[in-house]
C-alpha cells in the first residue's frame, strides 16, 4: 500500500527548462575538514563540496570549476579555508550518451567578507 502511494507522488513530470536554475552558496569547510589528517584536508574539501553540491541540485553528476580548484589548493594542502562562496549551477547534459539528463556545475565567486551572506537564486 505505501508503495503505491510513493509511486502516485513520483509521478508528477517538470521540464528541463524549470529544472535549469543557479544559486550562490557559503559552504562552512572547516566542519567538515576538521579533525581529518593534514595531507587529506584538501582531497576531503574538494569531496565536501561535491557532496554539498549533489545534496542541493540533485544530481549526481557534479563537476568542479578549475578556478574552485586552484582557490581550495591556493593555501596547499593543509590550509583549506574555512569557507568559500561557490556558485552552482544545474545544465542540461547534451552529450548523447550521457546517463544523466542534468549536472551540476560549481565556480568560486571571491568575496572580501562573509558576513551578512544568504544563498541567492542568481538570473543567467
Amino acid at each position: 500500500m505505501y508503495n503505491e502511494m510513493a509511486k502516485a507522488k513520483t509521478g508528477n513530470k517538470r521540464s528541463a527548462l524549470s529544472e535549469v536554475v543557479t544559486r550562490e552558496h557559503t559552504i562552512h569547510l572547516h566542519k567538515s575538514v576538521i579533525g581529518t589528517t593534514f595531507k587529506r584536508r584538501t582531497p576531503s574539501a574538494v569531496k565536501a563540496i561535491r557532496e554539498f553540491a549533489q545534496k542541493n541540485m540533485g544530481t549526481k553528476d557534479v563537476r568542479i570549476d578549475s578556478q574552485l580548484n586552484k582557490a581550495l589548493w591556493s593555501r596547499g594542502v593543509k590550509g583549506v579555508p574555512h569557507r568559500i562562496r561557490v556558485r552552482l549551477s544545474r545544465r542540461r547534459n547534451d552529450s548523447e550518451d550521457a546517463v544523466e539528463k542534468l549536472y551540476t556545475y560549481v565556480t568560486y565567486v571571491p568575496v572580501a567578507d562573509f558576513k551578512g551572506l544568504q544563498t541567492q537564486t542568481v538570473d543567467e
